[in-house]
């Protein structure tokens, strides 16, 4: 990991070469607001490094355009499928439990020690995740004729939704945060692509007898996406 200074500011620089990249490919990981550097075969790491400084300016707005940080810490508001519920931490010991976490209205409740209450959150909001994903994708594989093999959730950054050729969907388990509406489009795109791997006429046709409106999720998506991946 390098790290790059300009206008008083030092950036972590990831640094990937790519063997079919042609050109140096810079961007802002919204996430932890770190450089990612994609070099072609080839180019020098002084070279790359350069290349980002000089776009010191274009990297600056970027980073103050992203929305703040939220960490799973007590009093702090989080979406969970699109609505807000308040962190509260109930301590060691809490007769009203219903396990580690557990919601309730307008709330999100953690017990435990305090230096856990992210990790149970974490833990709490991927199951969750993986369980409402894979229901809604066995309902639309459903309307399709078309077995999912399994469904799993990861931490990616780069798509949100993936179909592997076996019949296993992947999502990233941030999409939780969003509303039903956008969830809903992520696992019917996927869906879609066990009928067809492609995004051509047919892939589109079905997407749009799955969900009444892919287009409105795609604008989200494109517009407030970004704010996803900045909590935790």
């Amino acid at each position: 990991m390098r790290s790059l200074r300009f206008d008083g500011l030092e950036l972590p620089v990831r640094l990937k070469v790519h063997p079919r990249a042609c050109r140096i490919v810079l961007r802002v990981d919204p996430q932890d607001a770190a450089i990612d550097l994609v070099l072609p075969r080839g180019v020098r790491v002084a070279e790359a490094v350069e290349f980002a400084r000089s776009k010191g300016e274009w990297i600056r707005r970027r980073i103050e355009a992203l929305p703040p940080r939220v960490p799973f810490a007590d009093g702090r508001t989080i979406p969970v499928l699109g609505y807000d519920r308040r962190i509260r931490h109930r301590g060691l010991r809490c007769r009203e439990a219903r396990g580690a976490v557990w919601m309730e209205p307008g709330e999100l409740h953690v017990v435990g020690e305090q230096a856990h209450v992210p990790r149970r959150i974490a833990d709490w909001l991927k199951i969750r995740a993986r369980d409402d994903f894979a229901r809604r994708a066995r309902q639309f594989a459903e309307e399709v004729a078309r077995p999912v093999k399994r469904v799993v959730v990861r931490d990616t950054k780069s798509r949100w939704g993936s179909c592997a050729v076996d019949g296993t969907l992947s999502f990233s388990w941030r999409l939780i945060h969003a509303p039903r509406f956008v969830i809903d489009y992520v696992v019917a795109h996927e869906v879609a692509h066990l009928c067809e791997m492609n995004h051509g006429r047919r892939f589109w046709s079905i997407v749009d007898r799955l969900i009444d409106d892919s287009i409105r999720p795609r604008v989200w998506l494109r517009d407030e996406g970004g704010t996803l991946l900045r909590y935790g």
